[in-house]
């Protein structure tokens, strides 16, 4: 043997180790380079007096039950859950139904989107992925009942304040009530800390306007802001928005609006397109 030969079967060794580990790193797999996308973030939730419990909501970042709709380019982060509708009421999404047909993924989700047509999946603790569904809009109508259930507000300013126009306000701990449609016309701001609890009760429809944003001030988690709402809910164009939204109807995100917290309508959700929708 040559000195030649002697070094060719290190050197192939090392490229063999060395080509594994490159495919490793892009997602390769000894099972075929399937990669499954893992369940998104789950977030944090509110703890402790005055929470409203989520239950199995609070493992998803946009719940709906009638459509979820996007204009492409939106970043999501948590997963998302249809139903009674089916998977073909998500549109905008470009879904991938994964290998075993118990949910699907998107280029515009880190996460995975659940519906009730999925049946292909192994059953978990929640249940096969339809039973997992119908629990979680039972939950989700369960905490809206008690957000609105809440002892309301009963005096100034926490009651009906600027007879629904809310522009530069400051939001202390407590629950907050309006008797009509609401409308956050310019910044406002959340302020308490990384315990305390709102709850803003809203008989009516809620709007943000465009460009407008909500300050959370010395500590205040999203997690613990809770926004229940008897009419639709409509987030303006490059608006920021924080807190847990239960609306017992619609949601609409305009273009460019940002959303801290988590969707949940009992009709659709909206999605304008370049929004960006991330869980506590």
């Amino acid at each position: 043997m040559n000195k030649f030969q002697s070094i060719k079967k290190p050197i192939v060794f090392t490229s063999t180790l060395l080509l594994a580990a490159i495919l490793a790193g892009c997602g390769g797999s000894s099972g075929g380079g399937t990669v499954v996308q893992g369940p998104g973030p789950t977030g944090a939730v509110c703890s402790g007096a005055g929470c409203i419990p989520l239950g199995s909501t609070a493992t998803y970042v946009i719940l709906a039950n009638t459509a979820i709709t996007n204009s492409p380019t939106s970043a999501i982060t948590g997963d998302l859950g249809i139903s009674p509708n089916s998977s073909a009421a998500i549109t905008g999404l470009a879904l991938t139904v994964d290998a075993t047909n118990d949910f699907s993924t998107s280029a515009q989700v880190t996460g995975r989107i659940y519906a009730p047509d999925y049946t292909g999946g192994q059953a978990s603790s929640a249940g096969t992925t339809p039973a997992k569904m119908t629990a979680a809009q039972t939950d989700k109508v369960t905490a809206y009942d008690a957000a609105i259930a809440v002892t309301p507000a009963s005096a100034a300013p926490n009651l009906d304040l600027g007879a629904g126009t809310v522009t530069g306000q400051t939001f202390t701990p407590g629950t907050w009530t309006w008797n009509s449609n609401v409308s956050l016309t310019g910044d406002n701001t959340i302020s308490g800390s990384a315990t305390d609890v709102f709850i803003f009760q809203v008989n009516g429809t809620l709007q943000q306007s465009n460009g407008k944003k909500l300050i959370l001030s010395g500590g205040v988690l999203p997690q613990n802001i809770f926004w229940v709402v008897t009419g639709a809910t409509t987030i303006g164009t490059t608006a920021q928005f924080d807190g847990i939204l239960m609306d017992k109807t619609a949601i609409t995100l305009g273009t460019g609006a940002t959303v801290k917290g988590r969707l949940q309508a009992q009709t659709a959700v909206t999605l304008d397109g370049t929004n960006t929708v991330t869980v506590p």
